[in-house]
């Protein structure tokens, strides 16, 4: 069977199990199958594939059709500048999260020799991701899950940075290293009661210790705060992500705790997602 049938075939059964973008699913996950680039795959639209690489798209393919996120399938995910490694135990990044990437590159120079502390750092994608931008800087990451650290270590052998990154296994309770001058962190900022709301995809995929910021969705965020006092540098910088409806607590936490606001960012949707403040006392 030709390559062009099969991805016309296999968008056809995605788009029978209503998701969002068949097309595209279908040519990434053939692609992958093949172990070739989407460009490639279109260009030889022609070629045969074996039996057996037909059996293995089309497993690729089912699960897919059980809503398995894309990315997750694929064994990878592009953020900012680099396609990063993401499995099951890590959350998947997000074009939103790169907000934070952009925040930073208007407080500091790129070549500022900066001490960054990523807090829930997952599969490493933000502070990695800083560090390519910052080259003069080293970063620490960590993760109360010891399986997103593996995730975030392989990321930094593939990104070429282990000689600038630290990631280790630790809550936010429990970490003393101190005198960064940047700590960023995307925190579990969603509601308990909202999880079960999420599309199917998410929910029945992501890892739920990523997602649930618990009753009030703001548990992390506050502990985060409290411990970034501490461990920041006077003037030194502290950049979340969160939800829209979290901007006023945040303000208020991030006053109470020595923060001066420095600069609050919505998405592309209109929302508020970032915000900035500068440790001051």
């Amino acid at each position: 069977m030709q390559i062009l049938t099969i991805i016309k075939n296999g968008a056809s059964i995605l788009k029978s199990f209503k998701m969002k973008t068949p097309n595209l699913d279908s040519e990434l996950i053939l692609a992958k199958t093949l172990n070739t680039t989407r460009e490639d795959l279109l260009i030889n639209f022609d070629k045969k594939i074996t039996n057996e690489q037909f059996n293995l798209y089309r497993y690729y393919l089912s699960q897919r059709a059980k809503n398995k996120p894309i990315a997750y399938i694929l064994g990878e995910k592009y953020f900012w500048k680099s396609n990063f490694f993401v499995n099951k135990e890590v959350l998947i990044p997000r074009p939103d999260t790169e907000i934070i990437i952009e925040e930073c590159q208007k407080k500091f120079h790129k070549n500022s020799s900066i001490r960054i502390l990523d807090i829930g750092t997952g599969s490493g994608c933000i502070l990695l991701s800083l560090l390519k931008e910052f080259k003069l800087s080293s970063g620490v990451g960590i993760d109360v899950s010891n399986n997103a650290i593996k995730v975030a270590k392989i990321n930094a052998k593939l990104q070429q940075l282990k000689n600038r990154v630290n990631f280790i296994k630790s809550n936010i309770d429990n970490y003393q290293s101190s005198n960064y001058d940047l700590i960023v962190s995307n925190p579990p900022y969603i509601k308990k009661l909202k999880i079960n709301g999420l599309s199917e995809d998410v929910k029945d995929f992501e890892p739920k210790i990523a997602l649930d910021g618990g009753i009030s969705g703001k548990q992390l965020i506050e502990k985060v705060v409290k411990k970034s006092t501490k461990l920041l540098k006077l003037r030194g910088c502290l950049i979340l992500e969160i939800d829209d409806d979290q901007i006023y607590f945040t303000k208020k936490k991030l006053k109470q705790n020595g923060f001066c606001l420095f600069r609050i960012v919505k998405n592309l949707s209109g929302k508020f997602r970032c915000i900035t403040s500068i440790k001051v006392n």
